[in-house]
């Protein structure tokens, strides 16, 4: 069935997408293509400059634009931008796909969420032997299983709106990328624009596929309005970038740890809560790695620990390393992982606060000891009375009932030397001797 546009509503919803895609800007596009549709646009323009993203946001955002009533043109925008990984998807699934010239797509391969950053990729590294082919059988399984769902859904995308397919799966399967040029010769994409108003120029009167028919658009001459995220959807930018999220928690957990060392200082305990609450509520739709969450708390957890019970640097330093290694796998998606510039200079700081906290403790244990008992010994006072033997002495303010083993005069100065009970053991001062 074909249809065309009944009359030009004069406007073009323009989206930007800028930067990894996650939740927040799932939500963006969403919002923005709802309001295109109540507002019955011509189109809605989704400019993109991504390094890719989560799998279930960038499926969500392709859900939408299957769905829209509106036809959507993935652009990737003028400037050297690049549509990535997930951005390749989001290219593919728009009614209309254009780049702008010198941007690149493509390096489609899903990233597996669980290992550590630097691993070598199990396709470009194969077993030597069947030992080792056997040993690694599910780890292999999984991301053949992973690969070849992302093949059959770009596959299924591309051959909705009859573009390059074969190309598709080398995307996915070996990574491969090309220039705007390259992928208008190889049929990747539709066109080649380099703004926005020649983009709505080559589009005009061009047939896309929808899901109720075919539509003829009509786009010369439409009016670009720039619908941007409300407060809300700014906020929840804010928190779902890794590091913020990161620092939250932290923040979130050395207040509640200071408020619980300080009791009734109350803002520590507000400001971490709200921090972790905030921190707790982001991890929760990110990818993240439980077992890096639960080293960081560890880690935390040793250097507290090492506060209150010295262990000569044993859980500090065990607090330390479980902390980085926390840090460094708490999120293992390629474009959503805690950036090492933020871990360093936390670790230092906690290392440094480990080494003054040691420092503290060796200090005081070397120090004279000037309270209670041990701390009367080698002080000096004054005779109060003549006495052999036994008699009264003045010390630190307070008289004592003081034994010697030389005549005592008057007045003389009088040096501690041992405490039995109430009695001191006392000499006198070499500054007295006749």
């Amino acid at each position: 069935m074909s249809i065309s546009q009944a009359d030009d509503t004069g406007k073009a919803v323009l989206l930007n997408i800028k930067g990894p895609i996650g939740p927040a800007v799932s939500n963006y596009v969403i919002q923005g293509i709802e309001k295109a549709e109540e507002e019955d646009a011509a189109i809605v323009i989704l400019q993109m400059d991504t390094p890719g993203g989560l799998v279930e946001s960038m499926r969500d955002i392709i859900k939408k634009i299957l769905t829209s009533t509106v036809p959507v043109v993935s652009y990737v925008a003028p400037g050297g931008s690049r549509a990535a990984s997930a951005g390749t998807y989001i290219l593919y699934a728009g009614h209309i796909s254009a780049m702008a010239p010198t941007t690149n797509l493509g390096a489609a391969t899903p990233i597996q969420i669980g290992g550590m950053p630097g691993m070598p990729d199990k396709e470009t590294a194969p077993p030597e032997n069947e030992g080792d082919k056997a040993s690694n059988k599910t780890p292999d399984a999984l991301e053949r299983k992973m690969v070849n769902d992302a093949v059959a859904y770009i596959k299924a995308l591309a051959n909705r709106h009859g573009r390059n397919a074969e190309w598709a799966e080398q995307a996915v399967r070996e990574a491969v990328s090309l220039t705007a040029e390259e992928a208008l010769q190889l049929k990747v994409i539709d066109l080649v624009a380099a703004s926005q108003a020649e983009l709505l120029q080559q589009i005009d009167c061009r047939e896309v596929v929808m899901e109720n028919g075919r539509l003829t658009l009509a786009t010369r001459g439409l009016i670009i309005e720039h619908f941007e995220p409300d407060w809300r959807m700014k906020i929840l930018t804010v928190i779902t970038d890794p590091n913020i999220a990161y620092l939250l928690m932290l923040l979130g957990i050395y207040g509640l740890i200071y408020e619980l060392a300080h009791p009734g200082f109350v803002l520590p305990g507000i400001v971490g809560t709200i921090c972790l609450l905030l921190a707790l509520y982001t991890f929760q739709i990110l990818p993240i790695n439980y077992a890096g969450l639960a080293l960081i708390i560890l880690g935390i957890a040793f250097m507290t620990a090492e506060a209150f019970v010295p262990s000569f640097g044993a859980l500090g330093i065990g607090g330390i390393i479980a902390f980085v290694a926390g840090s460094v796998i708490l999120l293992d998606e390629e474009t959503m992982r805690i950036s090492l510039l933020l871990v360093g200079p936390i670790a230092l700081i906690s290392a440094g606060f480990i080494l003054w906290i040691m420092t503290r403790v060796y200090t005081m244990r070397r120090k004279k000891i000037i309270t209670g008992a041990e701390g009367m010994i080698g002080t000096t006072g004054e005779a109060m009375e003549d006495f052999t033997g036994r008699g009264r002495v003045w010390v630190q303010g307070e008289s004592w009932q003081a034994q010697c083993a030389e005549p005592v005069k008057k007045g003389q100065k009088m040096l501690v030397t041992a405490k039995e009970g109430l009695l001191l053991e006392v000499k006198i001062s070499q500054e007295d001797m006749p």
